[in-house]
């Protein structure tokens, strides 16, 4: 897989920068998108020592140009896009009858149409390229609670996206599947935990091992693990899994 060129959003921290990291080990260029500049130069160096080239576009995916930017300064750079991978976006966890449209409508904006407008402006070069694409979901579009509703609404409309995506990427030879990480130990991780501890009155120790009791798991996911599954989607081994919703949670969802 190399001489090609993955583009990965999120890339600032937790499974966005693992990601990043891991794919550098099989592309030849890394595409690292993220609003936090700082950040994005930390993870371009950990993927120019894992042995691809980084270039760094700070960008809010919020924002409808600035997929334009994303495309045109790959191509200007690489000439060529061979994965995408839609990983930015983090939906507040906020009651169901607390959440405001403002919520709502933001978390929307960065995580569905975010990947929605990335994928469409790319896909031009990933039909040339025949080429993959992953959507970021999460575990909660199977296991909806009022707690979470906006997360977990988004989540279900991600794997929706990424299987009408899939069925027009079988005419175009673009493989499109989704992932589903459960609990994985990040910064967006410790965020909740610290909420978490402080509503039910806990250290952030006993919230950890609390969490996992109520989960009837065995411990937090880590982001390489995610960024590992990843790298198998966007592989050529891959290649004939296409439409499919992969969820990775250590047994966190009970269902079928």
């Amino acid at each position: 897989m190399k001489n090609s060129i993955a583009i990965v959003t999120g890339a600032s921290a937790g499974i966005g920068a693992a990601t990043a990291i891991r794919l550098a080990k099989d592309f030849s260029g890394i595409v690292l998108v993220a609003r936090r500049e700082e950040e994005l130069k930390i993870t371009a160096e950990a993927v120019k020592e894992a042995g691809a080239e980084p270039l760094v576009i700070p960008a809010d995916l919020r924002q409808v140009e600035a997929v334009e930017e994303i495309v045109a300064k790959t191509i200007e750079k690489f000439g060529q896009i061979d994965a995408v991978v839609n990983i930015a976006g983090a939906v507040p966890q906020i009651h169901l009858f607390e959440m405001t449209d403002s919520q709502w409508n933001d978390g929307t904006e960065m995580k569905l149409h975010g990947a929605r407008r990335l994928t469409i402006k790319a896909w031009p070069y990933l039909k040339k390229s025949k080429g993959s694409v992953v959507l970021t979901s999460g575990n909660s579009a199977e296991d909806p609670k009022p707690g979470f509703a906006a997360v977990a609404t988004i989540n279900a409309a991600i794997i929706a996206l990424a299987k009408a995506f899939a069925e027009q990427g079988i005419l175009d030879g673009v493989q499109v599947n989704s992932v589903l990480p459960g609990p994985v130990m990040s910064n967006r991780r410790i965020g909740f935990l610290k909420k978490w501890s402080a509503a039910h009155n806990l250290s952030m120790d006993e919230a950890k091992a609390k969490f996992l009791v109520n989960a009837h798991i065995e411990r937090y996911g880590q982001p390489e693990e995610i960024a590992g599954l990843i790298a198998f989607l966007v592989s050529p081994e891959a290649k004939w899994m296409t439409g499919t919703a992969v969820r990775m949670d250590g047994g966190e969802v009970k269902g079928i």
